[in-house]
């Protein structure tokens, strides 16, 4: 099973980052309110970046990485180091 820690740019154009075993299940079920009590407002979100994680855990650790990062340094990953996209 593959995981994936993903950030979302939110219709007020903050990020989120999250980690799922199924992008396209959790990126409805942003969109329709369910996923998350920080994206439920601030909805429609659109996936922006994607990074393959081997499991949970790998997931859940590149997560905290993402989420120390400052603004500036998640946008700079969006552009230059988007590794996996779902369209």
């Amino acid at each position: 099973m593959n995981w994936f820690c993903y950030l979302l740019r939110c219709a007020d154009d903050t990020l989120y980052c999250g980690i799922t075993n199924d992008l396209e299940k959790r990126l409805a079920a942003h969109n329709a309110g369910t996923a998350s009590k920080y994206t439920r407002t601030r909805v429609p979100v659109e996936l922006v970046y994607a990074e393959p994680c081997a499991d949970r855990s790998e997931a859940s650790k590149r997560e905290m990485e993402i989420k120390n990062l400052k603004r500036t340094e998640k946008l700079v990953l969006i552009k230059v180091g988007v590794r996996f996209i779902v369209s």
